[in-house]
């Protein structure tokens, strides 16, 4: 028998908002509601959904990632939230007058004032690095005044962390985040003998092959990070595609439960991997008296229409991945809400905004675990 959550989000299947969803929802770090539903992958085969099933996080790893590390960072001493970016970054932009001012805190908090997005594979070539790229880009608006959510930002900080460890990305998650939690499904570019336990994503990168020809781009054929085939067991977001599946905006691919041991970070009774102390800089609103309310890495529930919903405290933080995921966490009642889904998979543009699922999901489990429902499935 299915829960009120299983059933609403097999009716949005039905509906063809997404072709799989996973959940959990958890309370002082034990998981109470969970279930799989639908199909992982729809086309070239059928593979339904199951609750280790390994989906593409996208976005979601610019917190459970870059993140988490630039936290261990600011924790230790290394960098602080108001050093100057330009102190890290030798790019004569980042010294010009409209960046000099640019804060780690500001790339943390999406208040740089740098664009949300850009094709960087269509702008750059191999000699010249990321940085660069993005060090020549227009602000949008003057640092501080307002959250434009980038891309941008923790493709900055994650060069960043990478500098101050000496290593690359992926080596340093893997040492600092998924070994000490023994996560076995956690990873960028995962082996491709996975392949049928991760969840479908876009054929093609239709989706940002059309953003870019609406922003003025010319896609010239035949480019590599321009994909046709299905996405499959390889980085949807193209950016990270084009560096080789590592980035500190996306890359990241995990289940539900691994996502939720990584979740689990964030709170101060039950993080493993940070002081207590420093949980409260994900709770915190740097952003007072701006469009959004934003902590460290994150969103919060504060911020008008977020995708908390009114059931989740103000001070809860979460984030979104495009391809479909999303987690949040309430700090004071200890509880994390996960859902997957890969609505980009076998689904014609434009793909569902999904922001109505996520609330109403936040909102009935929520009363689900009010109720002291465990609400798995039988």
């Amino acid at each position: 028998m299915k829960n009120q959550i299983s059933n609403f989000l097999l009716e949005r299947i039905n509906a063809g908002d997404f072709p799989s969803a996973v959940y959990l929802a958890a309370e002082k770090g034990g998981i109470i509601l969970q279930d799989a539903l639908g199909l992982a992958v729809v086309e070239p085969e059928r593979i339904e959904a199951r609750i280790d099933t390994i989906y593409d996080l996208a976005s979601l790893t610019k917190p459970l990632v870059t993140g988490l590390l630039s936290a261990k960072l600011i924790e230790s001493g290394e960098i602080n939230l108001s050093d100057n970016i330009s102190k890290y970054f030798n790019q004569i932009n980042f010294k010009a007058e409209d960046k000099s001012e640019i804060t780690i805190e500001n790339l943390l908090t999406h208040t740089s004032g740098l664009p949300a997005w850009k094709p960087l594979y269509l702008i750059s070539d191999s000699g010249l690095r990321i940085s660069d790229v993005i060090a020549s880009q227009q602000l949008e608006n003057p640092v501080g005044s307002k959250v434009i959510y980038s891309d941008l930002n923790f493709l900055l900080l994650g060069n960043l962390v990478e500098r101050l460890y000496g290593k690359k990305l992926d080596e340093i998650a893997r040492a600092e985040i998924f070994s000490p939690l023994k996560l076995q499904n956690t990873f960028f570019n995962p082996p491709k003998d996975l392949r049928k336990r991760i969840a479908a994503s876009e054929k093609g990168n239709r989706y940002e092959k059309q953003t870019s020809i609406d922003l003025g781009y010319q896609i010239r054929n035949p480019k590599p990070e321009i994909r046709n085939q299905l996405v499959w067991g390889e980085v949807h977001d193209g950016n990270c595609y084009f560096l080789n599946g590592v980035a500190g905006h996306a890359g990241l691919f995990s289940t539900a439960e691994e996502t939720f041991r990584i979740a689990r970070q964030f709170l101060a009774d039950q993080t493993e991997l940070l002081k207590p102390e420093t949980c409260r800089l994900f709770r915190t609103n740097f952003t007072e008296g701006l469009n959004e309310a934003r902590s460290i890495a994150f969103q919060l529930a504060a911020t008008k229409d977020s995708t908390a919903s009114d059931a989740l405290a103000g001070d809860s933080f979460g984030h979104l991945g495009f391809t479909g995921t999303s987690v949040w966490t309430e700090p004071e009642s200890e509880r994390v809400f996960i859902l997957l889904t890969n609505r980009t998979h076998a689904h014609r543009l434009p793909f569902v905004n999904i922001n109505s699922v996520r609330r109403r999901f936040h909102t009935l489990a929520t009363e689900m675990l009010n109720a002291g429902s465990t609400g798995k499935p039988n």
